[in-house]
């Protein structure tokens, strides 16, 4: 096959990629938005979620080298695309609130999905909101409300994982709540930063042991649980080192 001819072919599945997670999504976001109960809704969500890895051919696969904690826990995972949301819907149980930054309410329907499934928003830029919307979800995490976060923040094209932000590792010690490190691989290769048309790869999430500190003093928790972590997410992400520093 020629260069043109998949040049050609890979724009045709990009658009229809796109048509797919538009309908899906629009279609989810009005069921969710009329459906009583918060777990039904997130049932949906998820079924919603595997439907469009599923009508675009997208093979997503869950590897579990250990299993999620009977629990509740903070599930903390790198951030590589857009799909990531997306990804992890699919792939975890749907008990999960997702941890969002803020700026995603300026979409409208995203918003009235992501609210309507429990997520929390949190501000990066207003220290003080930020500061009240931490104390709320160090509330859920106390009270026993699992939690989805992506420690860097955001993300970038090049490969790498980026500096974490410590708030999923704090809200886990000072809850007692053990950490789950999760890696999606694939998700860089099918919609990159400033790639509008996603190409058509596969998909891994793997789901590592949890790691519990609860038997240990609060003392330093935090910065362990964000270092074994990152440890740990290092060594199956197949990425490079993006920068061992951490954000407050």
């Amino acid at each position: 096959m020629g260069n043109a001819a998949r040049k050609l072919l890979g724009l045709l599945w990009g658009l229809y990629a796109w048509t797919i997670f538009a309908i899906v999504s629009l279609c989810t976001t009005l069921i969710v938005a009329v459906l009583p109960g918060l777990n039904p809704r997130r049932r949906v969500a998820r079924a919603g979620a595997r439907l469009i890895f599923f009508a675009t051919g997208i093979d997503l696969t869950v590897i579990e080298l250990g299993a999620l904690p009977p629990q509740a826990c903070v599930v903390v995972a790198n951030h590589a695309s857009y799909l990531d949301g997306v990804i992890l819907t699919a792939a975890l149980p749907p008990s999960f609130s997702f941890v969002i930054k803020r700026e995603i309410t300026a979409v409208p329907l995203a918003h009235l999905l992501l609210r309507r499934l429990g997520s929390e928003f949190v501000e990066r830029f207003d220290r003080h909101r930020g500061a009240t919307d931490a104390r709320r979800i160090m509330r859920k995490a106390h009270d026993g409300e699992a939690l989805v976060f992506f420690p860097e923040g955001t993300f970038r094209a090049e490969p790498g994982l980026m500096r974490f932000r410590t708030g999923a590792f704090a809200a886990a010690a000072r809850s007692g709540l053990p950490v789950v490190p999760v890696v999606i691989r694939g998700a860089r290769r099918i919609l990159p930063a400033k790639r509008w048309l996603p190409r058509r790869d596969s998909l891994q999430v793997i789901i590592t042991p949890s790691i519990d500190l609860t038997d240990q003093g609060p003392a330093h928790k935090a910065g362990t649980l964000l270092s074994l972590s990152r440890e740990r997410m290092l060594e199956h992400l197949e990425e490079p080192d993006g920068g061992d520093a951490v954000r407050a």
